[in-house]
């Protein structure tokens, strides 16, 4: 994996972390730039990132992990994260954010119902609910099935898929947590973030929904400029209120913060 410092790293410091899971499971991360951890960097936040069974690069048997979501890929996760504490003792093991997107959205689902380590999580366009998933995405009706290793002739189809839905656990999250998905995503339907939306608002744990009406399941990656940028902001500032404790911004906060202070 990889560890991004910020200027004003030191070991005995107590600086905030941030953990960043990619989605697919099959793509992965390198050593390229990541201007959205770049930017967390510049906040002040030691940026971390790593590439779990699951992900590309270390052959088909590494990549492959149908059946599996939510086992070996979550421990090497964990693991992960146990070493970046042990070897960066400047950062706050009471302060660390976690996000990602689509499968990475799935896991910040996995990990808000099996851990309460995070400070704040930010989910985006992720799988809530297998059993609501199945056949309804544009990725393919058989992916949920193949995906959990599974199929419709299985007498225990129906539990399996239940069985790796994150929502089956929202009874053990704790975690304040964002959601962010897209009116047009139709690869990880909109239903599938009002369900952990509501769920979580249900059991009173802090959460926010931002919706990108006009956007898709790519909204990261080839959104509009404007919508690019308030949910890099929202994810930012979900952070600095939950993790470092500051004050909660909206959009529009934010906004006009940075115009002010091109003005002056």
């Amino acid at each position: 994996g990889w560890v991004l410092l910020p200027e004003n790293y030191s070991d005995d410091g107590a600086l905030p972390g941030f953990y960043d899971v990619h989605g697919g499971p099959k793509t992965i991360y390198g050593p390229v730039l990541y201007h959205e951890m770049q930017y967390w960097v510049s906040q002040g936040y030691v940026v971390f990132f790593t590439n779990p069974r699951g992900s590309a690069g270390r052959g088909d048997a590494f990549s492959d992990i149908r059946g599996k979501y939510g086992s070996i890929d979550y421990d090497d996760l964990m693991t992960f994260l146990d070493v970046v504490l042990e070897r960066y003792p400047g950062i706050d093991p009471e302060k660390i954010g976690m996000t990602g997107g689509s499968y990475g959205g799935f896991m910040a689902n996995w990990m808000l119902t099996h851990t309460d380590r995070f400070k704040a999580i930010a989910t985006q366009r992720s799988i809530t609910n297998w059993t609501s998933f199945y056949g309804v995405s544009d990725i393919g009706y058989y992916f949920a099935t193949d995906q959990n290793g599974t199929s419709i002739d299985e007498p225990d189809f129906w539990s399996t898929l239940w069985d790796h839905s994150p929502i089956k656990y929202i009874d053990d999250a704790k975690t304040p947590t964002l959601i962010i998905h897209s009116a047009h995503d139709y690869r990880c339907p909109l239903e599938q973030g009002y369900q952990l939306y509501n769920a979580l608002l249900d059991r009173g744990v802090p959460a926010s929904l931002v919706l990108f009406h006009e956007e898709n399941h790519n909204l990261s990656r080839t959104g509009k400029p404007q919508a690019r940028y308030e949910r890099l902001a929202a994810i930012t500032q979900w952070m600095a209120h939950y993790v470092k404790g500051e004050t909660l911004e909206t959009v529009n906060d934010v906004n006009d913060r940075l115009y002010k202070e091109a003005k002056s």
